[in-house]
């Protein structure tokens, strides 16, 4: 095993910036940093001292720090350097080691070295990454949970039983010429109901579970000039889009994330729809369309103080197909809108994006289709797509072998789904996932974790 070395802090300038090694020369690479070959950390302990170049001359003071295998966090032999965080000091330790024979870390190399030395299982590792790009403090606690295990943790007694029932029906197999007794079918049938019931559950929670991790991308949509810029700006708490009196000011998409209830939302103000009054206004009509494609919910905007446009009629019709919220805005000046039955079986909300009436119920229906998740007390969700669709396979194959068993099936046929079920929830862990699999999902990571 070679020692890999990464710049563990984000880019750019900082107080501080780390250098991480990991890998059975990490103690004498160190050493040759600090040009002191009788250097004898003590574990877990800091020591400042001077890092310089190949000529001798110095390059910084630092902190260093020693971990010996199995205990740090790759369960290998690890350094850690802590200097000041200038790129070019940072950029010129990372030359150092690799003149002292490291490589440089692959996205998420310390972290899978950390899996694959049992310091803790792919799920728990994926936890990690989540946790590093959580975007709201409900998705940190959703990640902390997989992080410490929690979701090992629940799969664990079903792969427990799941085993237990392989055995019984492995031991049949070998030992029993007859078929399985009823009493026996009956009661193995029941322990995978229960086992399909479990998965079944924890799957259910993966809708919440992907909004809280992944958010979900908005698109304000309407005629010009009926209040998408004011709106946009009201959601977003600042002055983000410019608001003119003059139809058609917005040319281009404008995209903010926010953060609303608990849920990371992408926000997009577009250019206003209707027969463009040139290429450029045609360009931004384009976008608009192209964003609403993209969305996971239409924010459709109308002047609730003019009579209804021909424009908005199209423009509402279109988006009933899709997940939509209407907003009839400038609920502050007398309401002109004949919109009686055009809005049937559409979520409308009244507001002024002047006064800001009626913005707390316009933020509980764009948040309402998608479900609301209080953090606290929503209990472990599965947030990767990864995972769900794993839970899906194996309650699928689960459910072959219960109907393979109402049948009377031999045990050889209900054994393969099965196992198979087991080897897809070793799959999550990662006691049984391949290499390539493994590689794809390190990929994701940030170099240096």
């Amino acid at each position: 095993m070679d020692t890999i070395v990464a710049i563990a802090t984000s880019h750019g300038r900082s107080a501080i910036g780390l250098v991480r090694l990991s890998g059975p020369s990490s103690l004498n690479i160190l050493r040759g940093l600090i040009h002191d070959p009788l250097f004898v950390p003590e574990p877990r302990k800091l020591f400042l001292k001077q890092i310089r170049r190949e000529s001798g001359e110095l390059l910084d003071s630092v902190l260093v720090s020693y971990f010996e295998a199995p205990h740090s966090f790759t369960g290998e032999e690890m350094a850690e350097i802590s200097c000041h965080g200038s790129p070019l000091i940072l950029r010129r330790l990372l030359d150092l080691a690799q003149n002292l024979g490291a490589r440089l870390a692959e996205p998420g190399e310390f972290t899978l070295r950390a899996c694959k030395n049992g310091k803790m299982n792919l799920t728990q590792a994926e936890g990690v990454r989540d946790l590093i790009n959580a975007q709201t403090d409900a998705a940190a606690v959703q990640a902390l949970r997989q992080l410490n295990g929690e979701l090992s943790g629940a799969l664990q007694p079903t792969q427990h039983k799941l085993i237990q029932i392989i055995v019984r029906l492995e031991s049949a197999l070998e030992f029993v010429e007859d078929d399985l007794p009823p009493i026996e079918a009956s009661q193995i049938k029941k322990d995978l109901l229960e086992v399909i019931g479990i998965l079944s559950r924890l799957a259910a929670t993966f809708g919440s579970g992907r909004v809280l991790r992944d958010g979900i991308k908005v698109t304000i949509v309407g005629a010009p000039n009926v209040g998408k810029s004011s709106i946009f700006n009201r959601l977003v708490g600042r002055d983000r889009a410019i608001v003119t009196d003059i139809a058609g000011t917005t040319r281009d998409t404008i995209s903010e994330l926010i953060v609303l209830r608990g849920i990371p939302v992408s926000l997009t103000d577009t250019a206003g729809i209707r027969s463009a009054a040139g290429e450029i206004e045609e360009l931004g009509v384009e976008r608009t369309h192209r964003a609403a494609a993209d969305s996971d919910l239409l924010l459709v905007m109308t002047d609730g103080s003019k009579a209804t446009t021909a424009e908005d009629l199209v423009i509402i019709a279109e988006a009933k197909g899709t997940k939509h919220v209407i907003a009839v805005n400038k609920c502050d000046l007398p309401f002109r809108a004949n919109v009686d039955g055009v809005l049937a079986l559409s979520k409308v909300v009244h507001v002024s994006a002047v006064t800001g009436e009626g913005l707390d119920q316009l933020t509980a229906a764009i948040i309402e289709p998608f479900g609301t998740v209080d953090s606290e007390t929503a209990g472990l969700l599965i947030t990767d797509s990864r995972h769900y669709d794993l839970l899906r396979r194996a309650q699928s194959s689960l459910e072959s072998s219960r109907e393979l068993l109402d049948q009377s099936a031999s045990e050889e046929l209900v054994l393969v789904g099965l196992h198979s079920a087991l080897r897809f929830l070793g799959e999550i862990t990662g006691e049984t996932t391949a290499d390539d699999i493994l590689a794809e999902i390190f990929s994701s990571f940030c170099i240096g974790k």
